[in-house]
């Protein structure tokens, strides 16, 4: 079983955003701290998505970097 720490959290914000998680944790029947901890959750995974995106792109161009350079070297080896 894994035991996961709660650590209090105070923020200031626009009422509007308040008035909005208050109406979501009534629809959901849930507190605003979970409202709140699921919207941090979900902007975490869609950080975590947009930097593995930017971390892909980079190595397949490294890939594709050091494929043009050893089909290169494949080439000069054949040709001997």
């Amino acid at each position: 079983m894994v035991v996961q720490t709660i650590t209090r959290l105070t923020i200031y914000t626009k009422p509007e955003l308040i008035a909005l998680t208050e109406t979501i944790a009534k629809e959901t029947n849930t507190s605003r701290s979970k409202v709140v901890s699921k919207c941090l959750e979900e902007l975490a995974q869609k950080r975590k998505m947009q930097l593995m995106k930017e971390g892909y792109k980079v190595m397949a161009k490294e890939n594709s970097d050091f494929a043009k350079l050893a089909f290169g070297l494949q080439s000069e080896v054949a040709l001997r």
